[in-house]
């Protein structure tokens, strides 16, 4: 499914702009900090074109931490798109987080895209939680028993979401892959080893290897690394614990479907 978000801009056709994206995962809305997300919203909405949201969104996938989220966002004009992330399904209850934010006019994307419309610009925004499955040296076979396969096929199915977005949002000025786990090990320095199997998949980086989008931002590694790299599209782990703020603002320039990007390390 591919939606369109437009939002009004002074913007002269032909001519480049910078687009500010602002960006965290693993904020875990609960009661408890709602204060703090009025405030942190508040701050980066007079800064942000667009607020990306890589997973975690709540607390353990309870709806009504999501009710929490979901308040904060309606209180504000600018565009929220978010993933969910493996704390938001762990009630069970994952579609009625989706529902909750969505109700407001948050943009969940699950194994879908989207486009946001910038004066003259389009956002593709392709989006997917991601899964498990590790990286060269350890990682999850497609063999065995079921169950162990089963692992290894929703991760696949997660490969193709990715695909099948960035040819949809081909066409457009700046490409975008919002995800909650891991496509590249490097983000993942600083935790455990032998847990890196279960924080990303190396088997996400194909199609964007494939396709080269402009930006990919991930989360769920809070012990992890700011930067890393598919090919030539950097790719940032924005947990909140590892940008150690609120949200991690990116200024890209814009021009004829070219996009530099200007980064500050965390």
């Amino acid at each position: 499914m591919l939606e369109a978000f437009f939002q009004s801009s002074g913007n002269i056709p032909g001519v480049s702009r910078t687009i500010r994206i602002a960006a965290a995962g693993d904020i875990h809305a609960s009661e408890a900090t709602r204060v703090a997300l009025e405030s942190s919203f508040a701050k980066v909405e007079r800064d942000a074109d667009v607020i990306l949201l890589a997973g975690d969104l709540t607390t353990h996938g309870d709806p009504a931490q999501a009710r929490v989220l979901a308040e904060v966002c309606r209180q504000f004009d600018t565009p929220v798109y978010a993933v969910l992330g493996n704390h938001d399904f762990h009630e069970g209850r994952s579609d009625e987080v989706a529902s909750v934010l969505r109700e407001v006019g948050v943009i969940v994307l699950e194994r879908s895209a989207s486009i946001c419309i910038v004066g003259e610009t389009e956002i593709g925004i392709v989006g997917t939680k991601g899964f498990v499955g590790g990286f060269p040296g350890s990682s999850l076979p497609d063999f065995g028993e079921p169950l162990l396969r089963r692992v290894y096929a929703e991760t696949t199915e997660e490969v193709a979401a990715i695909e099948r977005g960035l040819q949809q949002v081909s066409h457009c000025d700046l490409r975008v892959v919002l995800l909650h786990y891991s496509p590249v090990v490097e983000t993942l320095a600083g935790e455990p080893a032998g847990i890196q199997t279960f924080l990303g998949s190396a088997r996400l980086a194909i199609p964007i290897a494939e396709y080269q989008p402009d930006l990919v931002l991930h989360g769920h590694a809070h012990a992890g690394t700011f930067e890393g790299r598919i090919g030539a599209t950097p790719v940032y782990n924005v947990a909140v614990h590892v940008i150690g703020r609120d949200f991690y603002v990116l200024d890209l320039e814009v021009s004829r479907r070219q996009a530099e990007i200007e980064v500050e390390g965390p």
